[in-house]
């Protein structure tokens, strides 16, 4: 936890992604989040993170539900989503809080 809270604290916004390998959305979400990716480049970084290899940040954040978004700019919770939605949609959400 404590390399995800490094991670975290970046000037450069991260976005990360709470999900898990049994979950169909977070699936779907994998091509979005890689588009995404590609349209805002260095902008942003993602951050994966398995709910069920990293029950502690799951907790700690309280993630109930997944694929679970949140955004952070040094440390600073900017922007919090669930569920599968599309790269277009997604992106306007981030630009709006980059």
């Amino acid at each position: 936890m404590s390399n995800f809270k490094t991670l975290i604290q970046s000037e450069i916004p991260v976005l990360v992604d709470f999900f898990a390998e049994w979950c169909a959305p977070c699936k779907v979400m994998t091509p979005v989040l890689h588009e995404v990716k590609h349209e805002l480049g260095e902008d942003l970084r993602i951050l994966k993170v398995d709910i069920d290899k990293n029950p502690e940040a799951a907790a700690f954040y309280q993630v109930r539900g997944v694929p679970t978004f949140m955004l952070f700019r040094k440390g600073e919770l900017l922007w919090r989503g669930s569920g599968a939605m599309p790269a277009q949609e997604l992106s306007r959400l981030l630009k709006s809080k980059l």
